[in-house]
């Protein structure tokens, strides 16, 4: 800060725009509010700052449109781990219901929905599923649970897996858990469902992940009676590999092994984050797939979804919104939805559930938006003809069924990391609050060299200009009438406009040694007002004593009544002409 200099510049105040000038780190202000009239080197000044000024407010409009816009880029990068957490493997035989397990009872609810069947096909096709035809006092049950048929008739893990190991260390259908998708009964591997600790690996490469041998039991495939939406001619395992969070939609992501063949699947994690609003789109808030009924809903009140919500996915939201829809359009869900609404009966589910299901993919309605962080994982599928002939014997004679058998029903899956190196795709915000205070504080500089600091200064002084004249004017405004004698006595000394060099009040007539104005008052007499350095005496000014007295003539000589009493001398500072 510059100190203002010269005895007039001392006298302004420090409201006074010419020393906030003077003292101001704000580049060129000191050069358009100077001392001295108006010139052309100051307008030219003043128009320099005014064009700067306007720059700058330009830039820093434009840069803090830039941030209001919430740009982001996408960093991709590729990371090395000593462990990674294996995902969860997900297996569904591709034929949803055994042929063996089904019954008369099934076929009356549920042949029509599933199989196209008429009542009158139920003999036929209980021939040729080799069981003998109704009996003639067959009586239906009263009720039908099709998630409970599923658990029943489906594929069971402990009749397709014929060997299981993981790192090289023997595993089995204990290490599964069985769900419910839409392909029917399905098993997860390493699901860490029910606080089960999710399994790692320290290595990749084949024989370091999971190794399975599975009979797809085609012999157990339903016969093809008509060809309907559900009619499935393929044989195989549909496979899923997702991270824990998700549940599996296996069957729009799941790939297909088939029997006969060794697959090999190589794989890679991927680690995704994204922002959230305003730069991005990603939520992190559970959709419950129990949903709110209306006043005019027939069904009575949704019960809570049991247990704590899973974390936020894709897949989880999709299967939530799917669930609310087909709940509202038939007043049930599907077995593989979560939720508190009654399962659909067979009938539903092929009048309705199936038909919502259908249309509401294809319209695409649920919006969903994306994790803010999420695990996916690259495949790479490679395959080889498996067993050989050498191999048919042995497996024929280990697991006691004919070579055929074994050529046409039985595969092998091998999961296994690639590498143990994993990617990052991450969301990062393109421009920051760091980011635009240093454009600003850069574009500040450049144009009207200011800072932080000068701010302050500009703050400051427009505290001492709300100070030195507002509140000084409401404070001059509520003075007390006290003081208008001593006001009266100022404004009659002042009224001649001349300077007093010494006021003269004791018997020794006071004399002023230096340049000032020496005033004397005698002891035993009224204070007499101090003028201001801004008030002005004439060397005849009269004065009037307290005893009512005339008026004497200061410099005629002393009063008799202050004579012989000692004075009080008071020097006030010189005062300018």
């Amino acid at each position: 800060m510059k100190t203002p200099s010269g005895p007039e510049e001392a006298q302004r105040p420090a409201s006074d725009i010419r020393v906030f000038a003077s003292s101001c780190t704000l580049h060129g202000l000191s050069h358009v509010f100077g001392p001295g009239s108006l010139t052309p080197r100051r307008g030219l000044w003043a128009v320099a700052i005014l064009l700067s000024l306007a720059a700058f407010l330009y830039q820093v409009a434009e840069r803090v449109r830039y941030y209001g816009e919430f740009h982001h880029e996408t960093a991709l990068d590729e990371r090395e781990s000593h462990r990674l957490t294996f995902p969860a493997i997900t297996l569904c035989n591709i034929n949803p219901l055994r042929r063996s397990r089904l019954t008369p009872n099934d076929l009356h609810w549920a042949g029509q929905a599933l199989l196209g069947l008429e009542p009158t096909e139920h003999a036929t096709f209980l021939r040729i599923l080799g069981q003998p035809p109704t009996l003639p006092g067959f009586m239906p049950s009263p009720t039908f649970d099709m998630a409970r048929l599923y658990a029943r008739a489906g594929h069971t893990l402990e009749d397709m897996l014929l060997d299981c190991r993981y790192r090289g260390q023997p595993c089995g259908p204990e290490n599964f858990t069985a769900i419910f998708t839409r392909m029917g009964r399905c098993y997860t591997f390493n699901s860490g469902a029910n606080g089960e600790e999710l399994l790692t690996t320290p290595k990749g490469g084949a024989g370091n992940g999971l190794e399975v041998m599975l009979d797809v039991q085609e012999d157990e495939y339903l016969p093809v009676w008509k060809d309907v939406e559900e009619t499935l001619f393929e044989v195989g395992i549909r496979v899923q590999i997702h991270s824990q969070e998700e549940p599996p939609i296996i069957d729009q992501l799941g790939f297909g092994v088939a029997p006969g063949y060794q697959t090999f699947v190589s794989c890679q994690q991927q680690q995704l984050s994204f922002l959230p609003p305003p730069w991005g789109d990603c939520s992190s808030a559970s959709l419950d797939p129990d949903f709110e009924l209306e006043p005019s809903d027939p069904l009575g009140p949704s019960s809570p979804t049991p247990g704590p919500r899973p974390p936020y996915s894709l897949v989880g939201c999709r299967l939530a919104c799917e669930t609310r829809y087909v709940a509202r359009k038939c007043g049930c869900r599907m077995m593989h939805m979560p939720g508190g609404a009654p399962v659909c009966s067979p009938q539903q589910y092929k009048d309705c559930a199936n038909v919502a299901l259908d249309a509401m993919l294809r319209k695409d309605a649920c919006t969903c938006p994306n994790p803010c962080t999420s695990t996916r994982y690259a495949k790479e599928l490679s395959m080889v003809r498996m067993p050989s002939r050498a191999a048919t014997r042995y497996l024929a004679r280990k697991y006691n069924r004919s070579e055929a058998y074994i050529a046409e029903n039985v595969l092998v899956l091998d999961i296994f990391f690639e590498a143990l190196n994993y990617e990052t795709v991450e969301q990062k915000k393109a421009y920051e609050v760091s980011e635009l205070l240093g454009d600003i504080g850069g574009q500040m500089g450049l144009f009207i060299g200011a800072s932080l600091l000068t701010i302050l200064e500009i703050l400051d002084y427009l505290c001492e200009v709300f100070r030195n004249r507002v509140l000084r004017y409401l404070w001059n405004g509520k003075r007390s009438p006290k003081h208008s004698s001593t006001n009266l006595l100022q404004e009659g000394l002042g009224s001649h406009g001349n300077q007093v060099p010494h006021l003269s009040l004791g018997p020794s007539g006071c004399k002023a040694p230096c340049p000032g104005t020496v005033v004397c008052v005698s002891a035993g007499l009224p204070p007499l007002p101090v003028p201001s350095p801004g008030l002005f005496l004439p060397p005849t000014a009269p004065a009037t004593s307290s005893h009512g007295s005339r008026p004497e003539d200061v410099s005629s000589g002393p009063h008799p009544d202050i004579l012989d009493r000692p004075s009080l001398h008071i020097t006030l500072p010189s005062l300018p002409q």
